[in-house]
């Protein structure tokens, strides 16, 4: 089920649903639940009886963006290792849910096609997941020194490349506000399939795309994917400081890979690959079970959180 339908186009039995009529007719009303909505809890904003059903797992770059590298492995092979073992992690402990890769191999996937093969499955989560880097700096030594036209002794100037090799720790990004409103055509796109059904209008109680006031519940919407991303990225935030890694929190980014999601969707950094000790972390078995671990706990939490 799509998290879409979830939070507002469950047939009458929905809560939210039910409140539909009254607010139509009253503008202010629907104002005042779009204010207070972020004050309710997540499970108030789904509908009864919601499940998860489907998960898809984004290995991050892949083919020819190899993005970046450590000293002996590349951010994209870390990514789909880790991806690929999550899945199996899920598939094998959680028989009811569907696991979606957007890669299962060294392929390059533009950044649209990820999620929108998770909007198209009518997926109820997203997960990018990725490795960290310290970008190159630069700074300028003497090198020797040297004698002018006039004779007078002045120094030789060089710069220096370097990134630090020190940095560690875990972070997670959801989609940045600034980017919430490209949200509209992929909720609206899966909007769209609500016509093809009999008796549309009696199943969602008369909701209408185009009429304003659904608009200002379509914005309800947004808000609660933003709410259960942040949500679930803290979760998996959470389980990482369990085992002992350092926190670089929870973050909100404009993000191209979560712009366009219409369900919940993080990309979560599992270390910083330019830092030899966390490379071999990564690419350890014991690393490797504890990073897809902290992640599917995660999940469970978030899952347990919101299920009916």
């Amino acid at each position: 089920m799509n998290v879409i339908f979830a939070i507002m186009f469950i047939p009458k039995r929905s809560k939210l649903m039910k409140n539909i009529a009254m607010l139509r007719s009253n503008v202010i009303l629907i104002v005042f639940i779009y204010l207070t909505t972020s004050l309710l809890s997540v499970n108030q904003l789904f509908a009864q009886e919601y499940k998860i059903k489907t998960i898809v797992i984004d290995a991050g770059h892949g083919g020819k963006d190899g993005s970046t590298k450590g000293v002996y492995s590349t951010e994209k092979e870390v990514a789909l290792k880790t991806a690929l073992r999550l899945g199996k992690l899920i598939e094998e402990n959680l028989k009811d849910v569907k696991v979606i890769f957007t890669r299962e191999e060294d392929v390059f996937v533009p950044l649209y096609e990820r999620i929108g093969i998770a909007n198209n499955a009518k997926a109820d989560i997203f997960i990018s997941i990725h490795c960290n880097d310290m970008p190159v700096t630069s700074s300028r030594y003497i090198s020797g020194y040297t004698k002018n036209k006039k004779g007078k002794k002045v120094p030789i100037y060089k710069t220096r490349y370097a990134k630090s090799t020190s940095t560690r720790g875990v972070e997670t990004f959801v989609s940045g506000i600034g980017r919430v409103n490209e949200q509209d055509e992929a909720i609206k796109r899966e909007n769209a399939s609500m016509f093809l059904e009999d008796n549309y209008k009696e199943n969602y109680d008369g909701f209408n795309p185009d009429d304003p006031e659904s608009a200002i519940i379509l914005s309800l919407m947004k808000n609660a994917f933003r709410t259960q991303s942040l949500k679930l990225a803290k979760l998996v935030q959470d389980e990482y400081v369990n085992v002992n890694r350092v926190n670089r929190g929870v973050q909100e980014k404009s993000l191209a890979v979560l712009a366009r999601a219409s369900m919940p969707a993080i990309l979560t950094e599992i270390g910083f690959i330019s830092n030899p000790s966390e490379e071999d972390y990564m690419n350890s078995e014991e690393g490797q079970a504890e990073i897809t671990n902290c992640i599917f706990k995660a999940i469970l939490a978030y899952k347990k959180s919101i299920e009916i």
